[in-house]
């Protein structure tokens, strides 16, 4: 492939397009495979030296569209100067046929590097390092390169591409040769002009520190330091020659530029992007490694003032990269060691919250890389008196880190390192729950790191920004509990409660989730005692935590509540703690009357505890539980938007029936029994029909979903001990509600509804009893479709649901809720659960008594729904769709038929004083439907209509007229031929949007011509009521046929 591509271009007759794309393909080729693989595969010989060039000098440096050509002429170059081969011996004569003088082919290599700006780093650095080149041409090409870095801005597109060449030609070529060092101080100070560290561009930045550090580097003896550390001494031999590490250690001096160099690094050290950072650290290691001790102990004074916390993660990063590098070089001398391990120390533990996450996981990262440099650059008795220290500290950012990054960089060597390492081996800490809940545990098993490992966990990770990391922390010390319980009691439990009542959520939250771990594990482990010191602070702790709930971001909260009341289980189970409780009459009564605070977190709060006590306590006290919680339940006008109490007290009451159990005969203060569960399951029920809504959107649906759960942990609890208390009418009501949710329109609820109503169905342990259907159930809903059917996906859930409408104990509930799901606004919903029901009617058009039994419950919906805007102005879209779809066709050939004229009395009723325009439009829709009705439907449809066509609102009038307009199209055999056109002249070209007696006036034309009595207005009439009081009402807006002015005023009002 590459032959036949520079056959092209060798080839003098190929047009420039074709030389050009083959350049494109080399390029590609280039890029896929790399450049220094691909490269020596180009001709380099000697005579290919003068027709690369003539190449390269025709090309237009400024062409856009050929930059590929150009970038692999001059790659191509400079393989080809590598030949060693005097340059000069191609000038041969310089003096051409015409006499006038040729330039040599040096400098025609350099101009045309000078004409494109910059040539590629690689082609500088073969180039000018050539013996030949390097003696006449460096001291001219490096005044070039300054002045091209000082007059180029790095601000532009064009500025940083001439400065990026600039600085790799300066990095690559010049300055790793050792006769540069002359050229060095006017390199720097030109490079301190430039203020490379200002720049927005990381390269520049990366390049630029690249440089400083090899300037360095030239005005400094390459030698090694004597002082060195000893276990590193021998690592470094290799970087060295013989002759410089025998070298005297006399004395010289330093040059002053060696301080602003060191001063860059240090820097660079705090530079935004990583590798600039790791740059520098690693000029700062090779610098002060060629420096006296005094400098170098100077350079590390410095550097530990980044590990400051007034300093940005940044900086801390830095700082730790240039520490490694100083102690993988035994730059750091023992004295040091002290004041660099308590750094390293909170390196390892850097965590920085910045919005809703942190910084620091390379904070971390590095501190480890420092430990590894430690282990390997000093002998073991120098680190002896800090091994502890430093062990527990890899030991706890191996297990409890919360990047896994970090937890791998932590596991090295430490006390009982290969007993540790096996089992947190580099695939086992990738899991954190696995760090946490079992390596913690046999960590711990170790005594020098089982206080450390607490004490981290109570300080740093307890108060975590991230909940899931609280939740780990408190779980890992109910697992550490065994290994030291009474310093769990007498240490860490009295430093807990005090922060479980502080101002900052997280402690918080993390102090009351560490009380109820920690308490849990020391009941289990009796060793409750040791700490009752303490313990008459629990039940104030649970009290106090229950009322500042409403404190607690809605994440915590939950946390928060489930976390108290295993606490409040734990202690109230103890019977050692009853001494330091308030009687049990004393806290149910205290518990039961927060249920009626104003607060509605106070409400949840202690709604669950009451869930969360165990039998003894509500023994002889479950009447007066259950009622408190019932009252919960209720909704009142103060307390319409509690729907998370609502929630929290059918949850509770669940609970409390689940731990009281069941006993059919036996006393309703203890058991669930015949004598309350029946007002167990109305509490229940009444849950299942909140609809509340506020500006969170649907509330009601988590008391919905909730009541729904506890309903199937009733019933499930009731058929498993005593199922003769489920009588026929609740069971009823239980599958008819949770088949209505399961046909609305919330795919969560929707979803919950289904899963509920397919676990009561297909239980057998024993079988539910009373199920209506229950085979004709099990057919639709087959056992083995219970864990596949997918209720979230309306395109499954929706052809399953609407065929319980064939069945008459559902089908009032299932059609209440498609009449929500069917006139909804979410298009998969609405297209998915209208196309089931229209695939249902069309079933049953050919058996009047089932669709006379729709019809009926249709009606009994919207009539028990009316008013209710949830309802009915969905319900009003579903018949739109219904009649236009045909689904009523069997009544239009009878006249005067009872369902249209109840359905026409039902919507007339609906829209009575509406001002809800969504409302209004719908019913439109209705009763242009209604028009295929034979009989005296015609006229009133045709009456409501021209009364909707003078509404107040715009908007209604238009609406109005164009869909009457459409209904004549539709229906032409309504009005007579004759008048047809002149009526749909009126509805079209009328502006229905202009004034009201403008409107009027055509729309009383239009009630002649169709001979439908025009509406008329009716005046302000005031009635006497007593002696000098009177009102008066305003009917302006009513209109009532021509017929009723026949009669008196007071008459047609009334």
């Amino acid at each position: 492939m590459m032959n036949s591509l520079l056959e092209i271009v060798w080839d003098s007759g190929s047009p420039p397009p074709l030389v050009h794309l083959a350049f494109k393909f080399l390029y590609i080729i280039t890029k896929v495979r790399g450049y220094k693989r691909f490269l020596p595969l180009f001709p380099h010989e000697v005579r290919d030296l003068q027709p690369v060039l003539d190449m390269l000098a025709k090309q237009n440096p400024r062409d856009p569209e050929t930059w590929e050509t150009r970038y692999m002429l001059l790659l191509w170059l400079s393989m080809i100067c590598l030949i060693p081969f005097d340059l000069a011996r191609f000038d041969g004569n310089l003096v051409s046929l015409e006499g006038q003088a040729r330039q040599p082919t040096m400098d025609r290599i350099l101009d045309m590097a000078k004409v494109r700006g910059a040539l590629p780093a690689c082609s500088h650095c073969w180039f000018i390092v050539r013996p030949d080149v390097k003696q006449s041409r460096m001291a001219d090409f490096l005044d070039w390169m300054l002045s091209m870095l000082s007059k180029s801005s790095s601000q532009t597109m064009e500025g940083t591409v001439i400065v990026n060449g600039m600085l790799q030609a300066l990095v690559n070529t010049a300055f790793p040769l050792k006769d540069c060092w002359v050229y060095a101080a006017t390199v720097l100070e030109c490079l301190d002009s430039c203020k490379l560290s200002e720049s927005n561009q990381m390269v520049l930045r990366k390049l630029g520190m690249k440089l400083v550090q090899r300037l360095g580097l030239t005005f400094v003896k390459p030698k090694v330091a004597k002082w060195r550390s000893g276990a590193a001494v021998q690592n470094q031999k290799r970087e060295v020659s013989p002759a410089e590490a025998d070298d005297d250690d006399e004395e010289y001096d330093i040059p002053a530029e060696i301080e602003n160099v060191v001063e860059q690094l240090l820097v660079g050290l705090k530079d935004k992007d990583t590798i600039v950072r790791w740059s520098a650290a690693k000029g700062i290691g090779r610098i002060t490694g060629r420096l006296p001790k005094e400098l170098a102990d100077d350079v590390i004074g410095s550097l530990l003032d980044c590990f400051s916390f007034q300093e940005t993660d940044n900086a801390w990063h830095g700082g730790c990269l240039a520490l490694a590098e100083l102690g993988r070089r035994g730059l750091l001398l023992p004295s040091r060691i002290p004041d660099v391990v308590p750094v390293m120390l909170k390196a390892l533990t850097y965590d920085e919250k910045r919005g809703a996450c942190s910084v620091g996981s390379n904070v971390r990262d590095a501190a480890c890389y420092v430990c590894w440099a430690f282990a390997r650059a000093y002998e073991p008795a120098e680190l002896i008196p800090f091994i502890s220290h430093i062990s527990s500290a890899l030991v706890i950012a191996a297990v409890f880190d919360r990047d896994v990054n970090c937890r791998r960089a932590a596991s090295g060597t430490f006390p009982h390192g290969i007993d540790i390492l096996t089992a947190a081996d580099y695939f086992a800490v990738g899991n954190r729950v696995n760090c946490y809940l079992t390596i913690s545990v046999y960590i711990a098993g170790f005594s020098e790191y089982t206080q450390p490992m607490i004490d981290h966990l109570v300080n740093m990770k307890i108060n975590h920004w991230d909940s899931v990391i609280r939740e780990l922390s408190t779980k890992a010390l109910h697992n550490i509990t065994p290994q030291a319980p009474e310093y769990m009691a007498n240490v860490v439990l009295p430093r807990l409660l005090p922060l479980s009542v502080g101002s900052d959520l997280h402690t918080r939250h993390g102090a009351i989730l560490a009380c109820a771990e920690i308490t849990h594990a020391l009941c289990k482990l009796l060793k409750l005692f040791v700490f009752l010191a303490v313990a008459g602070g629990w039940q104030w702790l649970i009290n106090d935590s229950l009322r500042h709930l409403t404190l607690v971001s809605s994440a915590a909260r939950q946390h928060i509540k489930v976390q108290q009341f295993l606490l409040l289980h734990v202690v109230t189970l103890n019977t050692k703690l009853e001494i330091l409780l308030l009687s049990f009459d004393e806290l149910v009564t205290q518990y039961v009357s927060e249920l009626q605070n104003s607060e509605e977190m106070i409400r949840c709060g202690f709604s669950r505890a009451l869930g969360a006590l165990p039998r003894f306590l509500l023994k002889g006290r479950l009447q007066q539980v259950l009622e408190g919680l019932k009252k919960v339940t209720v909704i009142s006008p103060e307390d319409v938007s509690f729907a998370e109490a609502r929630r929290d007290a059918l949850i509770a009451i669940a609970k409390v029936c689940q731990t009281v159990g069941v006993k059919g005969d036996g006393c309703q203060q203890e058991f669930v029994c015949r004598d309350n569960v029946d007002q167990i399951y109305a509490t229940l029920l009444t849950g299942v029909t909140d609809y509340t809504t506020d500006s969170r959107g649907d509330v009601g649906g988590w008391v919905r979903e909730a009541a729904m759960s506890s309903l199937m942990e009733v019933t499930l609890l009731l058929v498993q001990n005593e199922a003769e208390l489920i009588n026929a009418s609740i069971c009823k009501q239980i599958m008819c509600w949770l088949a209505q949710q399961s046909a609305e329109k919330i795919d969560k609820f929707r979803a919950h509804a289904g899963s509920v109503f397919l676990t009561l169905l297909h239980f057998d342990h024993p079988a539910v009893p009373h199920i209506p259907h229950r085979e004709e159930l099990e057919r639709i809903f087959p056992r083995w479709e219970k864990e596949t059917l997918n209720w979230n996906a309306a395109s499954e859930a929706f052809p399953r649901i609407t065929q319980l409408l064939g069945l008459p104990a559902y089908q009032y509930h299932v059609l209440l809720g498609l009449s929500v799901s069917v006139g909804g606004l979410t298009e998969t919903t609405l297209r998915y659960s209208a196309q089931s029901l229209f695939d249902h009617m069309k079933k049953i058009q050919s058996d009047p008594s089932a669709l006379g039994s729709f019809c009926e419950t249709l009606l009994k919906v919207f009539e028990d729904n009316l008013r209710n805007d949830r309802v009915s102005v969905p319900l009003l879209t579903m018949l739109d769709q219904m009649l236009a779809n045909g689904c009523f066709d069997m009544f239009t050939e009878q006249e005067n038929h009872p369902f249209p004229l109840k359905l026409f009395t039902l919507c007339k009723e609906e829209i009575k004083r509406s001002k809800d325009i969504r409302k209004l439009r719908s019913s439109i829709g209705v009763f242009c439907g209604l028009i295929q009705f034979r009989g005296d439907m015609r006229e009133k449809v045709f009456f409501q209509l021209f009364l909707l066509l003078c509404h107040p609102f715009p908007i209604i009038r238009k609406t109005t007229a164009s869909q009457v307009y459409e209904m004549l199209l539709t229906y032409s055999d309504v009005v007579d031929p004759a008048i047809m056109e002149q009526a749909m002249a009126i509805l079209s070209d009328t502006n229905w949007e202009a004034e009201l007696p403008v409107v009027r006036e055509r729309r009383n034309c239009l009630c002649d011509l169709m001979r439908v009595p025009r509406p008329q207005l009716v005046a302000k009439v005031r009635w006497e009521c007593a002696p000098g009081a009177a009102f008066s009402m305003e009917l302006s807006l009513r209109m009532f046929p021509a017929s009723c002015r026949t009669r008196g005023m007071a008459e047609a009002a009334a």
